[in-house]
C-alpha cells in the first residue's frame, strides 16, 4: 500500500525547505553578525537570536525529524535516549524562538514608546542577558520532555525508537505539564505580541500627528522627515517580524484544533518512529 498523498508532498517539500532555509539562516546571522546592516547592536542581537533558533528548528524538526524518518529511517538517530533528546532540543528551541521574538517585541515597545526607560533598557547588554535568560528558562522548562518517551521496542536489547509513556495521559502531572506548554506556547506570547504592537502603533501613529502639526507638515512634506522615516522603518520592521509569528502560530494552531476533532494527539504526543 502506497503513502498518502501527503505524506508523499511532504517528503519532497520537506528537502526543498531545508536546502532553502539552512542556507538563508546561515547567510542571515553572518550579515548581520558583522554589524552593518545599519541597526543597533541592540536590535542586532535579537535578529540573530531568533535567526540562530529558526535555524535550529531546521536541523532539528526538518532534518534530524521528518527528512530522516522519510529517507533514513533507520539510523542510530532512532535509538531512544537520541531521539527523545532530539525532541527535547526541538522544544527549547521552539520556545526560544517564540519568546524573543516576545522580548524584540518588548524591547521596541519601550525602544518607542518609553522614552525615559529607552537608554537603560534598549542597550546590547539587556540584550544578551534577555536572551541567555529565555534561553535558561527554555531549557528547564523543556526538561521533561526528554522522560516522556520511553522505547518503543527493543532490538538486540537496544532500545529503539520513541513511544509516549501511557502514564502521560493519566498522570495528573503530565497532563498539568502538558497544559502549562499549551499555554506557553502560542497563546501568552500571542497576547503579548497583539498587546505590544497594537500599543506601539497607536503611539507612533499620535506622535507623527502630532509631529506633522507642529511643522505643519500634513501632506507630502513629512517624508522629508528623518524622525518619522525612522519611525515608519521601525514600525515596518516590528510588524514583519511579528506579523510573521502569528501567521505561521495561527497556522500551527488551525492545525492542531483539525487534528484534536480528528482524534490525533498533538505533536509532543506523538511517537517518533519511522514511517512506514
Amino acid at each position: 500500500m502506497g503513502q498518502p498523498v501527503i505524506i508523499q508532498i511532504e517528503n519532497i517539500y520537506y528537502p526543498i525547505l531545508a536546502v532553502i532555509g539552512v542556507p538563508a539562516n546561515i547567510v542571515t546571522i553572518f550579515i548581520l553578525s558583522r554589524g552593518k546592516c545599519g541597526l543597533s547592536k541592540c536590535i542586532t542581537r535579537y535578529l540573530v537570536a531568533m535567526a540562530v533558533a529558526d535555524l535550529m528548528i531546521l536541523i532539528l524538526e526538518v532534518i534530524l525529524y521528518e527528512i530522516k524518518d522519510a529517507y533514513f529511517p533507520y539510523t542510530f538517530l532512532n535509538y531512544t535516549p537520541i531521539c527523545s533528546l532530539n525532541m527535547a532540543l526541538l522544544f527549547i528551541s521552539i520556545d526560544c524562538s517564540v519568546w524573543i521574538t516576545v522580548a524584540f517585541t518588548f524591547d521596541r515597545f519601550i525602544a518607542i514608546c518609553c522614552q525615559r526607560l529607552r537608554a537603560k533598557y534598549c542597550t546590547e547588554k539587556t540584550a544578551a542577558v534577555v536572551i541567555i535568560v529565555v534561553f535558561s528558562l527554555s531549557c528547564l522548562q523543556n526538561v521533561p520532555i526528554y522522560f516522556i518517551y520511553e522505547p518503543r521496542e527493543l532490538i538486540d536489547n537496544v532500545p529503539w525508537s520513541c513511544y509516549v509513556k501511557s502514564s502521560f495521559y493519566t498522570s495528573p502531572l503530565w497532563i498539568a505539564f502538558l497544559w502549562l506548554e499549551s499555554l506557553l506556547i502560542p497563546f501568552l506570547p500571542f497576547i503579548f505580541i497583539l498587546m505590544l504592537n497594537c500599543l506601539t502603533t497607536r503611539y507612533i501613529l499620535m506622535a507623527n500627528r502630532v509631529r506633522s502639526v507642529l511643522r505643519g507638515n500634513h501632506s507630502a512634506g513629512s517624508n522629508n522627515d528623518p524622525e518619522m522615516n525612522n519611525r515608519r522603518k521601525s514600525i515596518i520592521l516590528l510588524l514583519a517580524i511579528s506579523g510573521n509569528f502569528i501567521m505561521l502560530w495561527m497556522g500551527e494552531r488551525v492545525t492542531r484544533l483539525k487534528d484534536k476533532s480528528n482524534g490525533v494527539p498533538s505533536k509532543i504526543l506523538q511517537p517518533l518512529t519511522a514511517r512506514c
